[in-house]
């Protein structure tokens, strides 16, 4: 019996210290993923998030002028859907590590192409293996950010930036897309003699909301009139009417919305077109 009670306390005993070598404890620097709609394509990114804890950051815990992960534990991750112009350096689809190198007037940020480096990778780091390395400027913010961020912002039809912001200090890095030419590709496949008037309205109202091709834009939304007499439709032609500079087309348009906009009893239209109408007239 006495042997039995000392098999089992044992078994316990190493039960209970298998458990403990389990315990999870939260993490120091929590791993976060963003995943951005940008125009007509998507950017990820997979990145560890430390905090300031009453430390200096830049010039501290993270030295000027060496590369440096963009985060904690793991490389920084960034991934492209498509091919993108990064400060003005075009950079193809596909997933890079995220590297930078800051100093007090200027960052270098690079994009490299082997993912498999914890941190920078030390002395196995290989610059041939960059994909693309383009400098900024940083900013100094007015308040103390506890927690590294990065962040998309500035969302555009045709791109946007990416923010990074720690402790005091601010890093914007400006991104464009292709989405004009992704934009006339479906813009040239769905023009077409069917009666549908979606595609005509959509290329219309995207080079009206980009302020591009406005004359296009007309031509567009009025071949979609041709098809449907919506109120919405009526309204996108007379927001490009005004663009147009062409104030009194504009008014008549947009009288003509809202008259069907509240036939139809929507109060939002009519308000739209009540404004537009009160804008155009301030100009004509």
């Amino acid at each position: 019996m006495k042997k039995l009670f000392t098999t089992l306390s044992l078994v316990f005993g190493l039960t209970v210290a298998s458990q403990a070598q389990t315990i999870e404890r939260p993490a120091p620097s929590p791993v976060a993923k963003v995943e951005q709609a940008v125009g007509l394509s998507t950017i990820s990114l997979e990145y560890s998030r430390p905090s300031k804890k009453g430390r200096e950051i830049f010039g501290g815990l993270v030295r000027y002028n060496e590369m440096w992960r963009t985060g904690a534990n793991a490389s920084t991750k960034i991934e492209f859907a498509d091919d993108v112009v990064v400060a003005g350096t075009p950079i193809k689809a596909g997933k890079y590590a995220l590297y930078t190198v800051p100093s007090e007037s200027a960052w270098t940020i690079i994009f490299h192409n082997n993912l498999t480096y914890w941190g920078t990778g030390g002395s196995d780091y290989k610059r041939e293996e960059d994909a693309a390395r383009v400098t900024v400027t940083p900013d100094k913010l007015q308040d103390v950010v506890e927690t590294f961020t990065i962040q998309f912002d500035a969302l555009r039809p045709d791109g946007c930036d990416l923010v990074l912001r720690w402790d005091m200090t601010e890093v914007r890095v400006p991104i464009a897309l292709n989405t004009d030419e992704k934009m006339q590709a479906q813009i040239e496949a769905f023009m077409n003699p069917e009666p549908n008037y979606r595609p005509y309205y959509n290329a219309a109202a995207y080079y009206q909301e980009v302020g591009k091709n406005l004359s296009q834009a007309l031509s567009y939304v009025d071949e979609a009139l041709k098809i449907n007499q919506g109120f919405w439709i009526m309204h996108l032609k007379a927001k490009i009417q005004y663009d147009l500079k062409d104030y009194k087309g504009a008014i008549e348009t947009a009288g003509k919305s809202k008259k069907a906009a509240t036939e139809a009893g929507n109060n939002d239209y009519v308000a739209l077109n009540e404004k537009l109408i009160a804008k155009a007239k301030s100009k004509s």
